[in-house]
C-alpha cells in the first residue's frame, strides 16, 4: 500500500460576506478536491488541542500522528532539526524572523520582509552571526525570512526562558509591536532582557546593511529587525518506522515542517524551486512525491501558500492558491497514484487561516481519506469544504489519531 498525505497549509476559513456567506473553499474551483470527497471518507479533525495556540507546528504535529501535549517543546528545535543544527539537552532554538519595522521601528510592517530572497537573507544571517553571536548565542540561515537562532545552555542559564510569551511576528501584522515584546518584568527579566538586547541590536545593525540599502533602491522593503519566537528544547519522539513499520519522505520549503518529518525519521526531498511561496514549483512536488512513492511507501506533501494569502488578507490570492494546490498538485497526483495496485490519499488543510483573522485560527478542519478502491464507490455529493465536511457527521477529536484511521484503518474502529 502506497500513502499520501496532501497539506494545503491555511487552506480553511470562515463564510465570507463578500462571497455571500461561503468559504474560499466553497467558491474556489477545486475539481479534484471534491471528486475525492464525495466518494472518500470525509469529515472534520481537530488539529489544535484546547490549550494551544494555533500553529503550523502544533497542527502539523498532530497530523503527522504526534500529540503536541506529549511531543510539542517549541517551534525553534522543530527548525534546527531541519537545519541539520545538534542541540544539546539545556540549548534553546528559537525561530528567527526577518522583518520589516515601520514607523521608526514601531510597527510590524511585514512579518516576511517582503518575502526576501534566500541569498539576500542568508548574507544578512551571516553578517548578524558574526556581529552579534558567540559561544552562547549562534544564527543559521533557513530560507526566505525564516531562520534559526540557538542560545547554547540557554534553558541552564536563564531559568524561565523556555516559557516566556513570545508573540509569532505573523500575528500582529500592521500593529504595534510595544505590547509584543518580551516584559523585562517578567518572571524571567534576565531572559526576556537579553531577547530584546538582540532585537534591538539588530536593529541598529541592519539598518545600514547594504543588502537593505538595495532593497530600498529597489523599492522593497528591508528586512530591518530580527523577531524571535517558538523558543523550545530538543523533542524525543518515535519514528513512523518504530510506530508503523513505515519509511518514507516529507515534502515542504518550510524547515519547520522538514523538521517534524526528520524527527518523525522521514527523509526530506530537496525540490529545486520549492519557496513557500506561490511561486513554488509545484510540479517538482508532485514528480519528486510519485518517485520516492517508488522507492518508500509513505510521503507528506505541504504547500505553504494558501497561508500565505491568509495571513495577507488577499481573498483573491487565498482562492488562486487554493485552485492552484488542487489543479497542480491534487489532480496530478491522483493521475500518478494510478501506476500503484493500492494507494490511500490523506489531502486536509493543518489549520484555518481566516482572512478576517489574518493569522490561525484553531478551528476544526475538513479532510478526506481517499483510496483507489473509492473510484468505483457512491457519490455522496456535496464537496470538499467545510459545511460539506460538517455535514458527514464525522469528527476526529484527537488530531493525531487521524494519522491511524489512515494508516491503519482496522486500529480505528
Amino acid at each position: 500500500m502506497k500513502y499520501l498525505v496532501l497539506v494545503g497549509d491555511g487552506m480553511a476559513d470562515y463564510p465570507i460576506g463578500d462571497l455571500k456567506g461561503k468559504t474560499p473553499l466553497m467558491v474556489a474551483r477545486t475539481p479534484h478536491l471534491d471528486r475525492i470527497a464525495r466518494r472518500g471518507e470525509m469529515g472534520l479533525v481537530r488539529t489544535v488541542p484546547d490549550g494551544f495556540t494555533p500553529g503550523s507546528e502544533i497542527a502539523n504535529l498532530s497530523i503527522f500522528g504526534y500529540d503536541p501535549r506529549l511531543y510539542y517543546r517549541g517551534r525553534g528545535p522543530l527548525e534546527a532539526a531541519s537545519l541539520g543544527v545538534k542541540l544539546d539537552r539545556d540549548d534553546l532554538a528559537f525561530r528567527c524572523n526577518l522583518v520589516t519595522l515601520g514607523k521608526d521601528g514601531a510597527l510590524m510592517e511585514d512579518f516576511a520582509a517582503g518575502h526576501i530572497g534566500n541569498s539576500e537573507a542568508e548574507q544578512i544571517i551571516l553578517d548578524i552571526d558574526r556581529a552579534l553571536g558567540g559561544p552562547e548565542v549562534r544564527f543559521y540561515a533557513g530560507v526566505s525570512y525564516r531562520h534559526l537562532m540557538v542560545l547554547r545552555e540557554g534553558a541552564a542559564r536563564f531559568s524561565n526562558l523556555e516559557t516566556l510569551k513570545l508573540t509569532p511576528p505573523h500575528d500582529i501584522t500592521g500593529q504595534e509591536i510595544e505590547p509584543f515584546l518580551p516584559r523585562v518584568g517578567s518572571s524571567d527579566s534576565t531572559g526576556a532582557r537579553e531577547i530584546l538586547r538582540l532585537m534591538r541590536e539588530s536593529q541598529r545593525f541592519l539598518e545600514g546593511h547594504a543588502v537593505n540599502l538595495g532593497r530600498k533602491a529597489r523599492g522593497l522593503r528591508p528586512a530591518n529587525s530580527i523577531w524571535l519566537w517558538g523558543q523550545g528544547r530538543f523533542p524525543q519522539m518515535v519514528t513512523f518506522r518504530e510506530r508503523f513499520g513505515i519509511e518514507g519522505y516529507v515534502i515542504s520549503a518550510v524547515h519547520l515542517l522538514k523538521g517534524i518529518g526528520i524527527l518523525a525519521g522521514l527523509d526530506p526531498l530537496e525540490v529545486p524551486g520549492a519557496t513557500g511561496y506561490f511561486d513554488t514549483n509545484y510540479e517538482g512536488k508532485v514528480q519528486y512525491a510519485l518517485r520516492g512513492l517508488q522507492e518508500r511507501d509513505f510521503v507528506y506533501v505541504h504547500v505553504e501558500a494558501p497561508d500565505e494569502a491568509g495571513h495577507m488578507g488577499d481573498l483573491r490570492l487565498k482562492i488562486e492558491a487554493i485552485e492552484a494546490f488542487d489543479k497542480r498538485i491534487v489532480g496530478p497526483m491522483l493521475i500518478g497514484l494510478k501506476e500503484f495496485d493500492r494507494y490511500r490519499v490523506l489531502a486536509l488543510p493543518d489549520h484555518p487561516t481566516p482572512l478576517s483573522l489574518r493569522t490561525h485560527a484553531a478551528d476544526p478542519v475538513p479532510f478526506v481519506i481517499f483510496s483507489g478502491e473509492d473510484e468505483s464507490g457512491p457519490d455522496r455529493g456535496g464537496g470538499f469544504d467545510e459545511v460539506s465536511a460538517e455535514q458527514r457527521n464525522l469528527l476526529v477529536d484527537r488530531g493525531e489519531e487521524l494519522i491511524v484511521r489512515f494508516l491503519a484503518p482496522s486500529r480505528s474502529n
